[in-house]
């Protein structure tokens, strides 16, 4: 499964991967595992996403990695997250889940 993570203020977040243990992602689609980072100062590469190539880090292997989901979406089977990958994205300073499909 690949955890991509545009929430780049994110402690887990490493070069737009999530290295987090546990993702939970709430009935209104934000990830709840979002812990912001005590920095001085912190870019937020994805206002540039288009105007530079960013450095991801590698893919990381998630099969013990725990997903759990409470919305109402095609991929929730019984709170746990089955999609073959998740994108979490910066939307109004909140880190929403951007792989929810509605049933």
């Amino acid at each position: 499964m690949d955890i991509r993570c545009r929430k780049t203020k994110c402690k887990y977040n490493d070069r737009h991967t999530c290295r987090s243990k546990s993702i939970f992602v709430d009935k209104d689609d934000i990830c709840q595992s979002y812990i912001p980072k005590i920095e001085k100062k912190t870019t937020d590469t994805s206002k540039k996403l288009f105007s530079k190539t960013p450095n991801y880090a590698p893919q990381r292997d998630t099969k013990r990695m725990k997903i759990e989901c409470e919305n109402d979406c095609v991929l929730n089977k019984q709170g746990r997250c089955i999609a073959n990958g998740i994108t979490i994205n910066d939307i109004k300073c909140k880190p929403y889940c951007m792989t929810v499909v509605k049933k």
